[in-house]
């Protein structure tokens, strides 16, 4: 009998932030259970719905949105991300510079499909989103993984990073703000991830989907100026989190530096927009509205007040709080990545840890080697539902590990390995 089975270039490509475990939590939904799904950043269902301008921008362009438009983008769209880049420094970004998506998940995709060769390494932080990763390996590259020091706010290890340069690797990619850390990364590291790109030729991957995001006097700094015009950077961003519009898929691409030695590579990408055909239309109405130099967007619009750095600074505390937890307060974005104590909660599966949680607490979250982190001892939370459902949350993860520590106690020393679910009931 013929078995169909998946491409195998599909055998090192993981996405576990949507993976068994959400199939598993919609196992326990179907059996009635309510599951606290802090698993996605996913603004609208924790009530952070967008700007009513955002949403009549888009229903009122409804009848327009019905025709394909350009592959890369409708031009008043395109425009006005050039605009917002020239308002933050980027000097000579025009439209014909940037490529419009759904959202910032396929332009990843697409970009290093149009950049990498088999055997190209592309350097990405660990932790990572992991949509980078995966998209690496799809496309036959090599991901070569550089640690952020997490003593150090999480910044990356710019030693680290040129230690892992070799004549085959093609781009450095940062993710600032950073998913799953929370890390804003200094003026500092920021220059000299783009000086280790210019010293090697690299090209500079800049994921920004949280630029707006940022808490507690952080600044964001935009790797595109520390490039100037000598380093071939792609600055990656979005609506999706910080106008709080996931669904409408509305992100872009923007390419600045030596665009002259750059159109190979961008004729590829325009190949590519053009194979699928175009981005979502209706959603790409959003973007002037949204980016518009006299709209009323400030601190009180993109975190309404001030609830998200409210409650990052709430998980970060009751975390902290937990023996054996410990958690780098995030300067941006929407999550908390805690440490765990792995020898006193008797972990060596971090998977396995947070899938007996889902199972016992009815508390959804993310592993940390999900973000391609080397260790079991990690676990991303979504820090958006209100205060009283997040301590609620937040309590069921201390008691949970809380009976872990004590049956990993009563085993004794020496006596290692895996807690399974009945060890703990």
């Amino acid at each position: 009998m013929q078995i169909y089975r998946q491409s195998r270039r599909l055998r090192d490509v993981r996405y576990d932030v949507r993976g068994p475990l959400l199939t598993e939590a919609e196992r326990l939904e179907s059996q009635g259970h309510d599951v606290l799904r802090l698993n996605l950043g996913n603004m609208y269902p924790f009530g952070l719905e967008a700007r009513p301008e955002i949403v009549e921008a888009v229903s009122r362009d409804l009848g327009s949105g019905q025709a394909y438009s350009d592959s890369r983008g409708i031009p008043e769209a395109r425009a006005a991300v050039a605009d917002h880049y020239r308002r933050c420094g980027v000097a000579g970004l025009r439209a014909e510079d940037v490529f419009l998506g759904n959202g910032v998940s396929e332009l990843i995709t697409l970009v290093l499909q149009a950049l990498i060769d088999p055997g190209d390494e592309i350097l990405l932080p660990a932790p990572d989103y992991p949509t980078w990763t995966g998209a690496v390996n799809l496309t036959g590259g090599v991901p070569v993984h550089y640690l952020a020091d997490e003593s150090d706010g999480w910044n990356p290890s710019l030693a680290d990073i040129e230690s892992k340069v070799t004549p085959r690797t093609t781009a450095l990619v940062l993710i600032n703000p950073n998913n799953p850390t929370g890390a804003v990364y200094s003026a500092e590291t920021v220059r000299g991830m783009a000086d280790i790109a210019r010293r090697h030729g690299l090209v500079l991957l800049s994921d920004e989907i949280y630029e707006k995001l940022v808490f507690g006097g952080a600044r964001h700094h935009h790797a595109a100026l520390a490039a100037g015009d000598d380093v071939l950077c792609l600055t990656f961003g979005g609506l999706s989190k910080a106008y709080r519009v996931c669904g409408y898929r509305a992100g872009w691409v923007a390419a600045t530096g030596p665009l002259e030695r750059a159109q190979d590579l961008l004729e590829g990408l325009t190949l590519l927009a053009n194979m699928r055909v175009c981005p979502n239309v209706p959603g790409q109405y959003a973007i002037p509205v949204a980016l518009a130099e006299d709209s009323p967007w400030g601190a009180d619009v993109i975190d309404p007040d001030g609830r998200i750095e409210r409650q990052l600074a709430l998980a970060t505390e009751r975390l902290d709080a937990i023996p054996g937890v410990n958690c780098v307060a995030p300067r941006g974005a929407l999550y908390c990545f805690p440490r765990l104590d792995t020898e006193r909660f008797g972990i060596r599966s971090d998977e396995d840890l947070v899938l007996d949680l889902l199972r016992s607490e009815h508390v959804l979250v993310t592993h940390g080697t999900g973000f391609n982190w080397p260790e079991p001892d990690h676990f991303r939370i979504v820090c958006l539902p209100d205060a009283a459902v997040l301590e609620s949350a937040i309590g069921r993860i201390a008691g949970y590990l809380e009976r872990r520590a004590h049956t990993s106690r009563a085993r004794g020393p020496g006596v290692g390995g895996q807690l399974s679910r009945a060890d703990l009931m």
